[in-house]
């Protein structure tokens, strides 16, 4: 495994890391909230945003314009059955989910739910290192490369680990203060 395949797989938990915080609420409307939202359309697990307008009108509120009308209640039935936590409101020809400001014990829990998905991006990179060390030591016990050098890869493979597991503190911190801030 080499050092550029590493940080690419790294690069990805990262990512991964990244579209789950932005699935938090942090008491601001944004259409980040509706995509792990999967409706039931003619049998078929969709995306909601594959069927649908999202839009965010103002802070406190998302606009959803379904581009079949015939959709609406699978999709009130998708977004109340999710776990988001929102009551969708059908006017007929959109639905609105109001964002109610958060408690400051629903905050509280918002950032264990964060620091959760961040150990999990954590132990994802852990084992990403596991197997590129595993990879090495093979590589040195088949004589392919030396001690030496095997030493040196597996100490620049733990860098790459502490850069990336840096990077995911910085992340939570940074979706930490979003949540806190009132």
């Amino acid at each position: 495994m080499k050092l550029t395949e590493i940080k690419e797989h790294m690069q990805k938990t990262i990512d991964a890391t990244q579209r789950s915080f932005n699935t938090i609420r942090t008491g601001r409307a944004s259409t980040s909230l509706l995509d792990r939202v999967v409706v039931e359309y003619y049998g078929t697990e969709t995306p909601l945003q594959a069927l649908a307008n999202i839009t965010t009108p103002d802070s406190t509120t998302i606009s959803i314009q379904p581009y079949d009308k015939s959709s609406m209640a699978q999709i009130e039935k998708a977004i109340s059955m999710s776990d988001i936590g929102l009551t969708p409101n059908n006017d007929g020809t959109t639905i609105r989910l109001n964002i109610p400001p958060l408690t400051k014990e629903r905050r509280k829990e918002l950032v264990k739910i964060a620091s959760k998905l961040a150990e999990e991006g954590k132990v994802g990179i852990r084992n990403i290192r596991r197997d590129a060390v595993e990879s090495v030591r093979k590589q040195e016990k088949n004589s392919d490369i030396s001690e030496d050098e095997s030493r040196d890869l597996q100490d620049e493979i733990q860098k790459i680990t502490n850069e990336f597991t840096n990077k995911i503190d910085s992340l939570l911190a940074t979706k930490d203060k979003e949540i806190t801030t009132v």
